[in-house]
């Protein structure tokens, strides 16, 4: 495993954010995600899934049910640790990984890779975003298959806001101040999130926002072929209003 740096993303990925975002993450739509995985997958029970930057396990735990054998890898402990707590209440096995994306300790393992959720484009040049790609052709099978579920950047600027204010639903609250840089192509947000006793914690994200031609050449580069690309995980046409990008690359 890679020495953690104090980055946004080792410190962002905390008590706060799942406070923030966790009223989203509801089982209902944790399953309707995986019923729509294991549909573009089209794997046989029994096949290695690997989740990388599986977050507290909503999609390997459901693909564990379901008779496939998963890996989860994330960098955040907290985060590992909630998921191995759900995972032994509901009797499911799965095996949790603390790492870097960069570095995945697995070689012809998997017959597929997901990575959901943007959980990409965090690092802080291209190339060490091609080195994601990298680690995940190498622990991949020959013609194994890897899904991104990525963000349409072409959207998020059509519908750019500066300012967002996220309700928590639980007596959080986070004040965000966006930017978008366009000679770096990333995203910077500054968060405040208060919690219900008035406490506030003040961080900051930044995520490379990859138009459909770039992450083309950065998973050719990495020695895969884009097999197929859709405007959510449901396979809908992508277009200029689609939110999310998903990917479908095979590995050559």
């Amino acid at each position: 495993m890679m020495k953690a740096e104090q980055t946004w993303y080792n410190t962002l990925f905390n008590e706060d954010y799942l406070a923030i975002y966790e009223h989203i993450w509801t089982p209902e739509r944790a399953e309707h995600e995986v019923d729509l995985i294991t549909d573009l997958l089209q794997l046989p029970e029994g096949s290695r899934i690997l989740d990388l930057g599986c977050g507290i396990g909503r999609h390997a735990i459901r693909l564990a049910r379901r008779g496939y054998a998963v890996t989860g890898l994330d960098l955040s402990p907290l985060f590992l640790k909630i998921a191995q707590a759900e995972a032994n209440r509901t009797g499911v096995s799965v095996e949790w990984v603390e790492s870097d994306m960069r570095q995945i300790p697995f070689e012809n393992e998997f017959d597929a890779v997901i990575n959901m959720f943007t959980s990409f484009g965090y690092f802080e040049t291209d190339e060490e975003d091609l080195k994601i790609l990298q680690a995940v052709h190498h622990a991949l099978k020959p013609k194994g298959i890897f899904l991104m579920q990525y963000v349409n950047r072409e959207s998020v600027l059509r519908r750019f806001q500066p300012e967002v204010e996220i309700d928590g639903h639980n007596g959080y609250w986070c004040q965000e101040h966006r930017s978008f840089d366009l000679w770096t192509g990333r995203l910077n947000s500054e968060l405040t999130i208060t919690n219900p006793q008035g406490d506030s914690n003040d961080y900051t994200y930044s995520n490379r926002f990859y138009t459909l031609t770039e992450l083309i050449a950065q998973f050719d580069k990495a020695g895969f072929r884009v097999d197929s690309c859709y405007g959510g995980l449901d396979g809908r046409p992508l277009t200029l209003d689609s939110v999310a990008l998903v990917l479908i690359a095979i590995k050559q």
